[in-house]
């Protein structure tokens, strides 16, 4: 198997249990995106896709912020001098991040702890967990320098998790919600205690890591495929996918953990 990725742009670190964090270190900036940093996300979310010892990915930022969004300096002047063809370009490049997220097998938690803002709600929203302090108050600005609230696939995945009249308000506002309100609203799993976001988002991580890898991939997939079919498609698509699963190594070390009365080992080589 190749070696695992690189990048320069944000911190990159593997426990060596299957579970990677990403870290997104420009804390001076709260974290604010480059073009590097969008190249390099996309790019390791590819990267990552399809390894059996990556079983999970966290993803958080340093310093008091998760992400504040695109770099004001290097990303959004930039943006003045270029043609249509060049901002399509860039739209498309960013929007490439949120399919390599969904994308990729293994489950992404986010680990919010602190301002979450334009892009970075996005890559928040993106993720299959969230899991936020209390400090972590998330906005979708876009509205609010001019752009559409339809960025990056926001209007496809945000009413999903809120519904489609709160998913509207944040759209078309664009205003900071704080993380009880969120909570309320669906968008973040699990609220806590800044001092314990680290510890939560692991141990979350670790349940994730060991247990049936196959499974949950399986499960990311299908929640991917069925945002967009009707019932009877959804049924006949779910009841290949439960065959599928049927005939994994998986089902059966869960049946005969079950039968020895002992925890079952997932994710060993087959």
């Amino acid at each position: 198997m190749s070696a695992l990725p690189k990048p320069t742009s944000f911190r990159f670190e593997s426990d060596g249990s299957g579970v990677v964090t990403l870290t997104l270190d420009r804390p001076d900036r709260l974290n604010a995106l480059t073009f590097d940093v969008y190249r390099e996300l996309t790019d390791t979310f590819r990267q990552l896709k399809g390894r059996d010892d990556v079983r999970c990915v966290v993803i958080t930022g340093a310093g008091r912020g998760f992400c504040s969004g695109g770099d004001v300096n290097d990303i959004i002047g930039a943006l003045f001098e270029r043609d249509a063809a060049g901002l399509l370009e860039f739209t498309r490049m960013t929007c490439d991040l949120v399919a390599a997220m969904r994308e990729l097998d293994a489950p992404i938690v986010a680990a919010l702890n602190g301002t979450v803002a334009g892009a970075g709600a996005v890559i928040a929203m993106a993720s299959d967990f969230r899991i936020a302090s209390t400090a972590a108050k998330i906005a979708f600005l876009f509205v609010k320098v001019g752009l559409s609230g339809a960025d990056m696939g926001s209007c496809h995945l945000l009413p999903r998790l809120v519904g489609l009249g709160r998913a509207t308000e944040m759209l078309m506002l664009g205003d900071f919600v704080t993380a009880d309100e969120a909570l309320r609203a669906g968008l973040y799993n699990r609220v806590v205690a800044p001092g314990e976001l680290a510890e939560t988002a692991r141990e979350l991580a670790a349940r994730l890591a060991s247990g049936p890898g196959f499974s949950i991939a399986m499960t990311k997939q299908m929640l991917n495929r069925e945002m967009s079919v009707g019932l009877t498609e959804a049924l006949e698509m779910e009841a290949q996918a439960q065959a599928i699963c049927m005939g994994h190594p998986d089902y059966r070390e869960a049946y005969e953990a079950f039968v020895a009365k002992r925890p079952p080992q997932f994710n060993r080589p087959t």
